[in-house]
């Protein structure tokens, strides 16, 4: 299911950071670290991020400008990483790199016609989390003592497991899938300018009158990573078709149509692999002078992109005067 469907179906409002001080947030890593990532690989030179032997490490700098935003408004992140990726998702990877490969060919075609800004743009879209940035950026959250940890599978899934258990308040992410998930509570936009948008499960459901299994079954019509929708059904058709007929099924059955492995993809929505197997401190003691040779040393990321950030992550946690920051 596109994104925009989702967001078409969903309760959402902004939420005041005031109204979440001192909360906890399970942040898909992943979805995070690819749009800082990304907007830093746009934006900024990349011989500032890339070391002499040519490893790029633009990631640093984005963790370093993100982190602030958590911290300045009292709110610890729990960064949890995709693990391994199930196969009923391979063809959406494979359409990925597909893109990613045409958006390289392109890329080399604006770098040779000198087209500055339209190789920037394309540059931005054919970032990868390659293994070097994974690394790295495990090391950094670890080094200003940030707790991460790493999921079985879905990094979403992992975070909406442990908002549904009360390991964390909220989710952190920019995708609507949270919701198929079944995570209770998301913040959207943590990434932007501005105030969160908050997205909740059940005033969704409430508001469309359907089960959250049913939410699934709506979103699996319209398609989503795990397989393609039937053709001519959006959200609000959607719905419809699913409260006439009582659940996925029901429909297919009645309109002729099939989705291959439907029940195995609505199992993994239903019960998807997660983990117990963490701990989560609650005392936080960021190294911060070892972040910053980290990342400038070690690294060889300008001092003067990161500095700015170090600054209000010290800033941050010298104003909140809270225990998990001494």
């Amino acid at each position: 299911m596109g994104n925009s469907d989702l967001r078409s179906l969903a309760a959402l409002s902004e939420c005041p950071f005031a109204d979440i001080e001192g909360s906890t947030v399970a942040v898909d890593a992943h979805n995070w670290l690819y749009r800082y990532l990304t907007t830093t690989v746009k934006w900024t030179d990349d011989a500032i991020y890339t070391t002499d032997d040519g490893t790029e490490v633009a990631n640093l700098i984005g963790v370093v400008q993100g982190l602030p935003k958590f911290f300045e408004h009292d709110l610890t992140p729990i960064f949890v990483f995709d693990g391994g990726v199930t196969e009923l998702k391979d063809d959406e990877v494979e359409k990925r790199r597909e893109q990613r490969e045409q958006a390289e060919e392109r890329l080399a075609e604006a770098e040779a016609a000198g087209d500055s800004i339209e190789a920037a743009r394309l540059s931005a879209r054919t970032v990868q989390l390659t293994e070097t940035i994974q690394e790295t950026t495990r090391d950094l959250l670890a080094l200003l003592d940030v707790p991460y940890i790493d999921a079985p599978a879905e990094g979403e899934a992992q975070a909406a497991y442990m908002n549904k258990i009360g390991d964390a308040d909220y989710v952190g992410s920019e995708d609507y899938d949270t919701l198929l998930f079944g995570a209770p509570s998301t913040l959207r936009e943590l990434t932007s300018k501005g105030h969160p948008e908050l997205m909740e499960l059940q005033p969704t459901l409430d508001e469309h009158e359907i089960t959250y299994e049913q939410l699934v079954d709506v979103a699996m019509l319209c398609g989503t990573d795990f397989n393609e929708g039937i053709s001519g059904i959006g959200p609000k058709t959607g719905v419809k078709l699913i409260t006439e007929h009582g659940d996925l099924f029901g429909v297919l059955e009645a309109r002729g149509e099939h989705i291959e492995f439907a029940d195995r993809i609505r199992e993994l929505f239903f019960d998807p692999p997660v983990t117990d197997d963490y701990e989560i401190e609650s005392d936080i003691d960021p190294d911060l002078d070892a972040a910053r040779a980290y990342v400038t040393e070690e690294w060889e990321v300008d001092a003067d992109e990161v500095e700015r950030g170090f600054e209000r992550i010290e800033s941050a946690v010298v104003q909140t005067g809270l225990d998990r920051w001494s």
